[in-house]
């Protein structure tokens, strides 16, 4: 795949508010993961490009961490202010590429922002850093049936839970990111195997620090029919119009999620169920 190193000229930094606070300049945009429902791939489908003036962004982090407070606590952080440095990509997966470890040193000794990142992929290298709780990675899980088809190329999931309590032991803040959820026939077994496993893993000692956040599947026209023309295996499990309905997304794209009064209920279904089998494990937010 292209690999192109671009001097980023974009600075804007955005709001987020449910996953951290904000969400910082792309370092990287693109994947080398294939991911059926990607939203990063309804935009750039082949191919990514990399930032090479790193510290650029840096500063405009550290002057926004100083000049835009935060009311603290709230969900996202009891004290720092939550960067998400990862939307347009997996940066655990590219982190060699990407020098990630000064991008940690940054926000391990700033004495306001946080980095936060969401990833499929277990990489050891990381271990070799200690953010001292500056970082949290926020391993993404779904029940390994549905990885296999929609995910593939990433790390096991069995894997990735495993690695919780190996992160948090190397001075990681690790949170778990069921997403996205799937709904289908007998989707509450298969998550009710998930919890189980993720419940079996997680040392008891690690359990109180360990929160999640869960997304329900969104979808998008447009990579659906990228999909079916790539013969893209695991579209029947992302496209059913029946229980999905139409909704146009904040950057205008046209996206489909979960019929709201159906969701509404999956929502319920799927919070009791988390709730009966690791009610530990804090539900920072659903959507």
């Amino acid at each position: 795949m292209e690999i192109k190193r671009v001097v980023r000229k974009s600075m804007l930094i955005r709001e987020s508010g449910r996953s951290t606070d904000f969400l910082t300049p792309t370092f990287i945009m693109g994947c080398a993961y294939s991911c059926a429902y990607c939203y990063c791939k309804r935009h750039k489908t082949e191919g990514w490009s990399i930032a090479t003036n790193i510290h650029d962004i840096l500063t405009e982090v550290n002057s926004h961490a100083y000049f835009t407070p935060v009311d603290k606590p709230n969900q996202t952080h009891s004290e720092f202010t939550t960067y998400d440095i990862g939307c347009n990509s997996d940066v655990s997966l590219h982190a060699k590429d990407l020098n990630l470890f000064a991008i940690f040193e940054f926000f391990r000794d700033h004495p306001i922002a946080m980095g936060s990142f969401a990833t499929k992929y277990v990489n050891k290298s990381l271990l070799e850093f200690n953010p001292k709780g500056k970082i949290r990675i926020r391993f993404s899980l779904m029940p390994q049936k549905y990885a296999d088809l929609l995910e593939p190329n990433t790390s096991k999931i069995m894997d990735r839970i495993k690695a919780i309590n190996v992160f948090i032991k190397a001075g990681y803040d690790v949170h778990i990111n069921f997403s996205p959820v799937i709904v289908t026939d007998n989707w509450l077994e298969e998550y009710k195997q998930l919890f189980m496993l993720v419940n079996s893993n997680v040392d008891e000692g690690n359990k109180s620090l360990v929160k999640a956040e869960v997304i329900f599947l969104t979808h998008n026209r447009n990579k659906h029919l990228h999909n079916l023309a790539n013969e893209t295996p695991g579209e029947e499990l992302l496209w059913n119009p029946d229980i999905q309905e139409s909704k146009t997304s904040q950057y205008g794209g046209e996206n489909i999620r979960y019929n709201h009064v159906l969701k509404s209920n999956y929502i319920k279904q799927f919070t009791a169920l988390h709730k009966q089998t690791i009610d530990w494990c804090t539900i920072r937010y659903i959507f």
